[in-house]
């Protein structure tokens, strides 16, 4: 007699951050949470906490099985109330990423990262929850951060943006947590973050050898340890050579205070010959302000970028800068996270992805 099967099992799928999406909007639209017409795409990309283009694949899901319309410019109007699926209880290991801004608030690299880096971890068979919430990034956290990691359990965390009050209390528990920057002096988070030191000290010597002595280096006012490194690096490779200043300006990140602080060292007897920035957006509003002033770049004044972005590529002239690939910095966080979830610990406190210098005509 023949035993041998007719066919094999299907076998098991994890659901891709699409599938989730649906399910999502799925239960909004039987819950009622959403009536008639779903609300705009921006609005629903912040409710959510995913990026427009796993949103728009989502909804085109939802349109194709009949639930959703969408005429035009108009809004999507919701053509059946559909019960949700039934979930399954599972054991998924929740990765909780912690957040002072909005998805859509991040800077487009950092967008990517995070939009990335749940696929990764959804595919991986973990749960990953966004959390906004700015009460924890004040300048005495403790109160807010208590009762916030008391209401929302999870396996391991990702923190973004924890300036030194936030990096103190997190160090004081016993929390399965990694930093997305640097941490500061004297506090052992595990974290994950560009090597500044290296690319400002590389920056240093670079500017040098082009007959560089004068260079400003332009930081956003806060105990960031990503910019704490930048300015370590950059004296350490200044103090070998002979010769140079270096100006530290800090600003609060409006484009007033920006400009003031450029205005600032061009009247000074011997104004900087050179800029690094931090933030790509910042290096655009140097760039325009200085040659709003008459100066010319590089042929007057060189501005190097210490991080990169998309919006650089654009410019004329091209911007020289540092930077590494979004796609490289999410595996990492992603590989980091899954450690710190099953197993407690990571092997390495200190990641640090070396950044790769790319020439641009703006030194």
């Amino acid at each position: 007699m023949n035993t041998e099967p007719t066919s094999t099992p299907t076998l098991p799928k994890r659901l891709s951050l699409v599938a989730q999406s649906v399910n999502s909007l799925r239960e909004g639209i039987a819950s009622g949470h959403w009536r008639q017409h779903l609300p705009g795409e921006r609005e629903l990309c912040e409710e959510l906490q995913i990026s427009r283009r796993t949103l728009r694949a989502a909804l085109d899901e939802l349109q194709r099985q009949g639930l959703l319309e969408v005429s035009g410019r108009q809004r999507r109007r919701i053509l059946s109330q559909r019960a949700a699926p039934q979930k399954t209880a599972t054991a998924a290991k929740i990765i909780g990423v912690l957040t002072p801004v909005s998805f859509l608030a991040m800077p487009s690299p950092i967008s990517y990262v995070m939009d990335t880096l749940r696929n990764r971890l959804t595919a991986a068979g973990y749960e990953v929850q966004f959390h906004i919430h700015a009460a924890c990034y004040t300048s005495t956290p403790a109160r807010a951060l208590t009762r916030f990691f008391t209401d929302h359990p999870a396996t391991a965390w990702l923190v973004l943006s924890a300036q030194v009050p936030m990096q103190r209390w997190l160090d004081g528990q016993s929390l399965p947590c990694l930093i997305l920057g640097s941490s500061a002096l004297g506090i052992t988070l595990p974290s994950v973050d560009t090597d500044f030191h290296a690319a400002c000290h590389h920056a240093g010597s670079l500017l040098w050898r082009k007959g560089h002595r004068r260079i400003a280096l332009l930081l956003p006012k806060g105990m960031y340890g990503g910019d704490i490194a930048s300015e370590e690096g950059l004296r350490e490779a200044l103090q070998a050579m002979p010769g140079t200043h270096l100006r530290v300006l800090r600003h609060d990140t409006s484009t007033t205070s920006l400009c003031a602080l450029v205005d600032e060292t061009l009247r000074a007897a011997n104004p900087p010959t050179a800029y690094i920035v931090a933030r790509a957006a910042h290096v655009l509003t140097v760039m325009m302000h200085l040659m709003r002033r008459g100066k010319r770049i590089p042929q007057d004044i060189a501005v190097l970028s210490r991080d990169n972005d998309p919006i650089l590529e654009a410019t004329s002239p091209s911007v020289a800068r540092y930077g590494i690939q979004p796609k490289q910095l999410a595996n990492r966080i992603a590989s980091a996270l899954r450690q710190l979830a099953d197993t407690g610990t990571l092997e390495s406190h200190n990641i640090r992805l070396m950044p790769e210098y790319q020439t641009g005509d703006s030194i």
